[in-house]
């Protein structure tokens, strides 16, 4: 990448060709009252200050130096001088060690940094990841694939078909266990969605992700991985899991059901909790602790059966105060062919939309109902408006999250033909979606600092 191309331009642009820098090379800002000297990075081109030029420091951070007619620009060291030779492991099997297939769709946890320029780049190859998590090497023999690199944010139900298609071909090649790594933001989404593909798994499957980029001091993602791949590999299950911190500092890693796990937090850690039911396994450094039983276990002989479409005509809303019918008129005339509700208490929704509820039903748009509480079901024959609600055919979803009700919505649609099957599987429980009571205690919460 060139230095135009970087996005620096006018004077900083002059005094950086003046030095003969390129990015990536070390340079020296003389400024009058001291100087500055590190990596020449690339320059936001948006929204930022046309007079700084971006340096990364020794301690790894970032910093913008103003340059004016007075500053001098220095080359101290061209990229790639007096490189110390690489470490990187090969990738030549070990013998005895298990086989994991990491298949990465864009997260951060399975990027690498390149410390002369400061770009994260994707873990290509095995090679990569034991470059990035030299630990990895102790714990299983890696093959490792880039399917996709999306910001969790954009991921499509599209994209959700593509990773099953891969997962299921490395689980077909004898993958003893298949991590993905993934962004946080939809990563509990898109375990659900794994779930409902993935049927009849021999092998674990477990996502996982990473609160904190890699190249911070403060990063999980290779505890994390680490974690991930070592459920993955050893634990004596065949479910899909999401596997992260179970606390802020790095003391253990928690395996949640792919089905059952909500990102609580947007930064911390330990953002992702079991909702209304144990997370499954436990791994610090004893080793693998069971904490609750899995769907299945582990058994090689399963044939895993591939069913990876869905549906993106369905809608998740959230009743509000003041919510008009002309919401839910906009999703029938869309000719969307599925509604999630996420109600308020036990499942209910205004009288003011019940009559477009109605219509939508009378129009074979099928309509669920979840609850905006995170802990408990939803239970619609306590009071007049629920009882309302299911005589018009509005489905409970019992204890099951609301988006995961979308994405098992989404899926039954795309794989059941009848509406009346839809509506039967949407009130059984497939991949341990549903439980089959909520515990009085559940949702007690975690205390900060736990």
């Amino acid at each position: 990448m060139s230095l135009q191309d970087s996005g620096y331009r006018g004077l900083v642009l002059r005094k950086l060709e003046e030095a003969n820098a390129q990015l990536g090379d070390r340079i020296r800002i003389s400024l009058k009252d001291g100087e500055v000297t590190g990596i020449l990075m690339p320059r936001a081109q948006i929204g930022a200050d046309p007079d700084h030029a971006v340096i990364k420091m020794d301690n790894g951070y970032n910093i913008g130096v103003r340059i004016d007619a007075q500053v001098t620009v220095s080359l101290v060291q061209k990229a790639g001088a007096g490189k110390r030779p690489s470490s990187r492991a090969t990738a030549v099997e070990t013998p005895g060690l298990p086989s994991v297939a990491i298949l990465s769709t864009g997260g951060t946890i399975a990027s690498r940094v390149d410390y002369r320029t400061g770009a994260v780049n994707p873990a290509l190859t095995a090679e990569d990841l034991y470059d990035t998590v030299p630990e990895l090497k102790e714990h299983a023999n890696v093959r490792a694939k880039v399917i996709m690199s999306v910001l969790s944010e954009n991921i499509h139900p599209k994209d959700w078909t593509t990773i099953a298609g891969a997962v299921a071909s490395e689980i077909r090649r004898g993958a003893d266990g298949v991590v993905i790594p993934h962004g946080t933001d939809t990563l509990g989404v898109s375990s659900a969605a794994m779930a409902f593909a993935l049927q009849e798994l021999p092998v674990p499957v477990v996502l996982v992700g990473s609160q904190r980029s890699s190249d911070r001091p403060s990063s999980d993602a290779a505890l994390n991985l680490i974690g991930a791949t070592e459920i993955a590999c050893k634990a004596n299950a065949a479910e899909v899991m999401l596997a992260m911190h179970g606390e802020p500092s790095d003391s253990f890693i928690l395996a949640h059901r792919g089905t059952r796990v909500r990102k609580c937090h947007t930064s911390r850690r330990d953002a992702f909790q079991s909702v209304n039911c144990s997370p499954i396994f436990r791994y610090d450094s004893a080793g693998i602790t069971e904490i609750s039983s899995p769907i299945s276990r582990r058994d090689t002989t399963r044939k895993i059966r591939l069913k990876p479409d869905f549906d993106d005509k369905v809608v998740l809303i959230k009743t509000y105060p003041g919510i008009s019918e002309g919401m839910i008129d906009m999703i029938v005339d869309a000719k969307y062919r599925g509604l999630v509700i996420e109600g308020t208490g036990l499942g209910h929704a205004p009288e003011r939309i019940h009559s477009s509820i109605r219509r939508a039903i009378d129009a074979g748009v099928i309509v669920a109902m979840t609850s905006q509480c995170i802990w408990g079901r939803v239970n619609m024959n306590v009071y007049r408006p629920g009882v309302e609600l299911l005589q018009m055919g509005v489905i409970p979803c019992e204890d099951m999250l609301p988006e995961t009700a979308l994405v098992k919505l989404m899926w039954l649609l795309a794989n059941k033909t009848e509406t009346d099957e839809v509506t039967t599987a949407m009130t059984q429980s497939i991949v341990g979606e549903i439980g089959t009571r909520t515990e009085l205690s559940a949702g007690a919460g975690r205390k900060e600092g736990e």
